[in-house]
């Protein structure tokens, strides 16, 4: 099967904002025809007429579909509410985007297996109504999925077992590696669940990724987590997506040159 790479917009947040039709042609300047986007539901159209002219796509999307709220990961910002799947869908629609992937779940819903139980019936529920729309559900982890464990499974294989088959994974590399569990024997063990990857690389240095935003985020390939051999060991990966959170140098080289090593790699 043939990976696409693509880039999770919110990358580049603050250009997106000051700048949607600038800064989409300046990511298909850099030699990206796929790319992810995130908080798309309230700009769906305009998103879209900026996709098309730049000549991109958005097979995969972010938006919550197991949350009614949202509060950054820091604790920081105002809880607002969110669409529901139905709303979530439709914008998706708009934008020709065939997997909507749910971003983010707090750290406190990941303290139980009831509490990962309702998580799975969210997007179970949510992939019914998506199926009825041809839109499949995913879900994207962060560091808590692995750091919380039971009886020696981490949640995120908990949450995994107990979701519907059409539930999809886009797992993040980094992030998986931030919460000390090998991502190569990770994707090895949930198989063809896994369709996306956020190929994200860092230094993993304590002093530096323990930050909010992680300061330790380098270009693909500059870094400690095992991007290649990680994608080797998901056979039925269809996207590999370049993100940072956070990196203090020339943003789009890095998202040039993590494209450039990723197509070299493992595309194609």
């Amino acid at each position: 099967m043939t990976i696409q790479t693509s880039l999770q917009l919110f990358t580049i947040k603050d250009e997106l904002e000051a700048d949607l039709d600038g800064s989409l042609t300046a990511v298909a300047a850099r030699g990206f025809t796929a790319v992810e986007p995130y908080d798309f539901v309230r700009r769906a159209e305009p998103l879209a007429a900026a996709l098309s002219a730049a000549g991109l796509t958005a097979p995969s999307g972010h938006a919550f579909l197991a949350s009614e709220s949202f509060v950054n990961p820091d604790g920081s910002g105002t809880t607002v509410p969110v669409p529901t799947p139905v709303e979530v869908f439709e914008a998706a629609k708009v934008l020709g985007m065939g997997t909507v992937i749910d971003p983010y779940t707090e750290p406190a819903r990941w303290e139980s297996v009831e509490q990962i139980e309702e998580t799975a019936r969210l997007l179970n529920a949510a992939a019914e109504i998506g199926a009825g729309v041809g839109v499949r559900v995913g879900y994207h982890n962060h560091a808590h999925e692995l750091e919380a464990v039971f009886d020696g499974v981490t949640g995120l294989e908990v949450l995994a077992g107990l979701l519907d088959e059409r539930v999809v994974l886009e797992v993040d590399l980094y992030w998986v590696a931030r919460g000390g569990v090998d991502p190569v024997a990770l994707l090895e063990r949930l198989g063809d669940r896994v369709i996306a990857v956020h190929a994200k690389d860092g230094t993993l240095d304590p002093a530096l990724a323990g930050a909010y935003p992680p300061a330790d985020q380098v270009a693909a390939g500059d870094g400690a987590v095992p991007l290649v051999e990680a994608i080797a060991a998901a056979p039925a990966l269809e996207l590999a997506i370049v993100e940072f959170d956070h990196y203090e140098g020339e943003l789009f080289d890095a998202i040039e040159r993590s494209r450039v090593y990723l197509d070299e790699k493992v595309a194609g």
